[in-house]
Formats: C-alpha cells, sequence, structure tokens
C-alpha cells in the first residue's frame, strides 16, 4: 500500500501528517474512517499547551466527546513522543482512544509505551506553533478541513 499523508488546514496554513499504519493500523484506520466522514473539519484544537501538545478530535470542543465508534484497542508503541509526534488521546483507561489525537510541540518522553503513537508532522509544524494556547483556548484554532492524499 502506498504512504498516505494526513493534511489539516489550519487558518495559518496545512499541516502535512504521515500516516504511520506500521505503528498504529487499527488507529490508523479509524483516522482515515473518520477523515473520510469529515468528522474533523470544523473541529477546534481545544486543550494547547505551549512546551507540550495540541489536542483536538472533540466535536464537542471540550476534551469531553468521540465519534459514535467504539473505542480503539491501545496500539502502545516505542516510537518517542518528540516534538511533530502524533498520538491518540485517551481517558486513564488504555483502550479508550476514540477520535482525540494531540501533536506534540517538544519532548514529551514520558507518554512512550502510554500513549498510541500514529503519524509524524512532516510540513507545517509552523501552523501547530501558532495556533491559540489555553485550556481551552479563548478563541481556539479549528481543523478547516482534513484529507488523506497520497504521499
Amino acid at each position: 500500500m502506498a504512504d498516505e499523508n494526513l493534511v489539516l488546514s489550519l487558518d495559518s496554513g496545512d499541516v502535512v501528517i504521515k500516516l504511520r499504519p506500521d505503528l498504529a493500523p487499527g488507529h490508523v484506520d479509524r483516522i482515515k474512517e473518520l477523515v473520510g466522514e469529515g468528522f474533523y473539519n470544523g473541529v477546534k484544537f481545544h486543550r494547547v499547551i505551549p512546551g507540550f501538545m495540541a489536542q483536538g478530535g472533540c466535536p464537542q470542543g471540550t476534551g469531553m466527546g468521540g465519534s459514535d465508534k467504539p473505542d480503539l484497542k491501545a496500539e502502545f508503541n516505542a516510537e518517542p513522543h518528540v516534538r511533530g509526534v502524533c498520538s491518540m488521546a485517551r481517558t486513564s483507561a488504555p483502550n479508550s482512544a476514540n477520535s482525540q489525537f494531540f501533536i506534540c510541540f517538544d519532548d514529551a518522553r514520558f507518554l512512550d509505551k502510554q500513549y498510541t503513537v500514529w503519524g509524524q508532522v512532516v510540513s507545517g509544524m509552523e501552523h501547530v506553533d501558532a495556533l491559540p494556547k489555553g485550556e481551552p483556548p479563548a478563541k481556539p484554532g479549528a481543523i478547516n478541513k482534513a484529507e488523506i492524499v497520497a504521499a
């Protein structure tokens, strides 16, 4: 299968994320399924912590919601949580990832092997850096459009 990228169109520009089905095939399939349904279009980054990460993927924009699909079985892997890594958010239950994800701003190695890494930003990280900060931000940045493209 050809490599695929997830492109998130933000107000400041496009973020291109290389999908890593070699690390987390179930999570990549879920993201592709949700993107195909337009689920992420208009969804806000509700938690943006400088030096840590930007989190989005909650349809309510609160961090409390997900898709109507069943939660995913964890696919924890040894990929390090460093700048540009994309990983799935979850509750304290390991198998609770659904639609929310985060993009690391910086080294967050304390998350290694506890969260499922499924992608890596290959261009446009400056647009993630430019997202409004806060938990939640006063005026959150949003994914204007998400699409899957051939790499």
